[in-house]
């Protein structure tokens, strides 16, 4: 293997860990931090693609001069709707499941199939895409022999911002510490008057939120259809529990493993090889380490 096919692979895994990050991160936020097994998660993916599609659609119609910058507008477009859709859908329906984790994973489950619904008789089954900025178009070339794509670059330019910005956050600032005080030990946040169901609302909300972020994202790689957001799904829910519940540094680092083992894996064998490899490898550190290889002690 040359210097060229290696540093190209580096960067595969690389690009693919900012992909698997985008996803699990708001996963691990409502999963991780809050216990909620959130099955339509993937569907909140995909509800920000189609908020991105219809921005796209917007800035086609009433300003195509401005199109190469419209992912400027998309992105906080997506998350807004789906922040303000997972903070209603916590009031009116996540906060009545807590503490029955079964209960919350088939009602969410049946929530994802009414979302897969609701797209297809809103936008259809055809799949829609979005146009691709011109500025995102070819790719970098540092060298004769390597091609970095400019979308990859960018997707983990804002993987980066995203994941600063939660750190800073949940550990800089005093909302954050309302957060961790309520993941540690709900019953003495609030007898210390911490309002535990507002927390809940805006955890869950900003976990959805950041789905929206990773849905418009995936625009940029690949077209949007109902059905969509269970192609996310599992390989988010893998990320997250392998790297330790209530850990987003251990989400994080599952995340780099994951995608660096499965870029070397397709490298030396089929896609579909280096899959099933990468989830007997999962299976197998679980029945050693349970919670994760990452996991956190918290109170009870």
């Amino acid at each position: 293997m040359n210097f060229d096919i290696a540093v190209m692979q580096m960067f595969n895994g690389v690009s693919l860990f900012t992909i698997l990050l985008l996803m699990a991160i708001g996963l691990a936020i409502v999963f991780g931090l809050m216990g909620v097994i959130n099955m339509a998660h993937g569907e909140l993916m995909a509800l920000g693609a189609y908020m991105t599609y219809l921005a796209a659609r917007f800035f086609g119609h009433f300003a195509p001069g401005w199109m190469d910058l419209y992912l400027f507008a998309a992105i906080p477009f997506a998350f807004a709707v789906t922040f303000a859709f997972g903070y209603l859908l916590e009031r009116g329906f996540i906060r009545f499941f807590y503490d029955r984790p079964l209960d919350t994973l088939l009602a969410t489950w049946g929530l994802s199939l009414m979302l897969q619904q609701s797209y297809r008789s809103i936008f259809g089954a055809q799949e829609v895409s979005v146009p691709l900025a011109s500025w995102l178009a070819g790719a970098w070339e540092p060298t004769a022999g390597i091609q970095l794509p400019l979308t990859r670059i960018f997707i983990a330019g804002l993987t980066a911002v995203v994941a600063i910005g939660v750190y800073l956050l949940l550990y800089r600032t005093p909302w954050g510490l309302k957060v961790r005080a309520v993941t540690q030990n709900r019953a003495i946040a609030g007898a210390v008057g911490i309002d535990t169901r507002r927390v809940d609302a805006m955890t869950f909300a900003l976990g959805c939120g950041l789905a929206g972020i990773a849905g418009a994202v995936f625009t940029m790689i690949g077209s949007t259809n109902p059905g969509t957001g269970q192609l996310y799904i599992v390989d988010a829910f893998i990320v997250v529990v392998f790297g330790g519940v209530q850990s987003l540094i251990g989400t994080a680092l599952s995340g780099f493993a994951i995608a660096q083992a499965q870029t070397w894996l397709e490298y030396l064998m089929s896609g579909s090889m280096a899959r099933a490899t990468i989830l007997l490898l999962a299976i197998a550190v679980l029945c050693l380490r349970p919670n994760g290889l990452f996991a956190i002690r918290s109170r009870g």
